[in-house]
């Protein structure tokens, strides 16, 4: 949904910033959620795979799906 000109001059007026940073920060978070989530699970993959409670095939499965979701986020949010 796109903004009319009024609509866009009426939210700048009011809110002190355009309605293009409101989508820049949101995006922003959500990779910044989506880097802590992948940190987090990558940690914990890597403290199973030391301790041998994790096999080689899994802990590639952990980082294969953090880069695919990663990925798809990026394309679909950034384009």
């Amino acid at each position: 949904m796109t903004l009319s000109a009024d609509q866009s001059a009426a939210f700048q007026a009011n809110g002190g910033f355009a309605p293009s940073a409101v989508s820049t920060a949101a995006i922003g978070m959500i990779f910044a959620v989506l880097l802590l989530w992948g940190a987090w699970a990558t940690h914990a993959a890597w403290a199973g795979w030391a301790s041998r409670r994790l096999t080689d095939r899994q802990f590639v499965g952990v980082l294969a799906r953090f880069v695919a979701m990663y990925l798809a986020l990026g394309f679909l949010l950034l384009s």
